[in-house]
């Protein structure tokens, strides 16, 4: 079952929180809706959700429009960020809850809260109370929740942003395998750019209201089609046309047809070597270790290039080096 969205547009006054929305998800799909606060990602969820009605546009699902479906009849699970459990509920009757207000049997609600408790891995906590419970906890018990009623759709909007590192890392895991080994189609909301690339199928990336780039990670990290994807997609070297081909003439080699203004040069902080030169006008402004490799800040020609590497042997703060860049490793990019 897909989901096929066309031509959305949402606005709140004179605010346009959505402009011409056009997004398919596939059937088994992990998609993450991924940009900044107030990019209209979290808008786009709850319209989807029933939540919030959409100005224009036409959401399909499975073939069947859904304006006029309200959000309890969409047979979607959703997960909060704040994860809204009832408190006076153990974790067992969280879970249960929506099988409860369907009227299924008992049986049929015990055999699934187990299965589901066994599937988070939560199965010895099943009498506890979310005030019992830790953040990532009850994490997977609002995620369990949200399975219990078969959805057709998962939505999740944010649903790590409350955990400490180390916890959101542990449920970045489970939540990707618990939607690969059901295959349900997922649309998760995050600004934490590690996170999409590492759960999603494919990455909505979106920036004032509008997508500026749909892909898979790879896609986006590798192949950014505008400055601002390539900006808040990793970290990005970006050089203005005009000055790469007054100083790096070399790397002019793949840019596209149009005026200079129009484009600039992206290269990833991996993607340049460096190396001691002598009497070089680069020169080393800071050094960061970072474990496994060292992020650098290079001064060149009046701009400030990052690289990282894992080897950077007799190399400090005040070195002469050399940059190696190669035209094989620039991405263009729209400004």
């Amino acid at each position: 079952m897909s989901l096929e969205i066309s031509n959305v547009c949402k606005q709140f006054d004179n605010f346009v929180a959505l402009n011409d929305i056009n997004l398919s998800v596939g059937e088994h799909e992990f998609v993450c809706l991924l940009g900044p606060s107030g990019c209209g990602k979290t808008t786009l969820l709850r319209i989807i959700a029933g939540l919030l009605s959409l100005a224009s546009g036409k959401l399909m699902f499975a073939g069947r429009d859904l304006s006029a479906v309200p959000a309890r009849e969409r047979g979607f699970g959703i997960v909060f960020q704040s994860y809204s459990l009832f408190p006076n509920m153990t974790a067992a009757e969280n879970v249960g809850y929506g099988l409860k207000i369907r009227g299924e049997s008992g049986a049929r609600i015990q055999a699934r809260v187990e299965a589901l408790l066994q599937l988070v891995k939560m199965p010895h906590l099943a009498e506890r109370f979310p005030w019992q419970l830790s953040g990532g906890q009850q994490q997977r018990v609002a995620l369990a929740r949200a399975l219990a009623v078969d959805p057709k759709l998962i939505l999740l909007d944010e649903p790590l942003s409350a955990l400490d590192a180390r916890v959101r890392n542990e449920m970045r895991v489970e939540i990707r395998d618990v939607q690969r080994r059901l295959k349900i189609p997922t649309i998760m909301v995050t600004h934490d750019q590690e996170e999409a690339l590492m759960l999603a199928d494919k990455i909505v990336c979106m920036n004032n209201g509008c997508i500026e780039q749909v892909g898979t990670p790879q896609d986006l990290y590798l192949r950014p089609q505008t400055r601002f994807v390539a900006d808040f997609v990793g970290v990005s070297n970006l050089l203005p046309t005009a000055w790469v081909r007054a100083n790096l003439p070399d790397l002019m080699a793949h840019r596209p047809a149009g005026d200079d203004a129009a484009f600039e040069v992206c290269i990833r902080p991996e993607n340049i070597g460096i190396q001691a030169y002598g009497r070089s006008d680069a020169v080393i402004a800071s050094m960061t270790f970072l474990g496994n490799l060292s992020r650098v800040q290079v001064e060149w020609r009046g701009h400030r290039f990052t690289v990282e590497a894992s080897r950077l042997a007799g190399l400090q703060t005040g070195s002469s080096v050399r940059l190696l860049l190669s035209p094989a490793d620039c991405s263009w990019v729209r400004v």
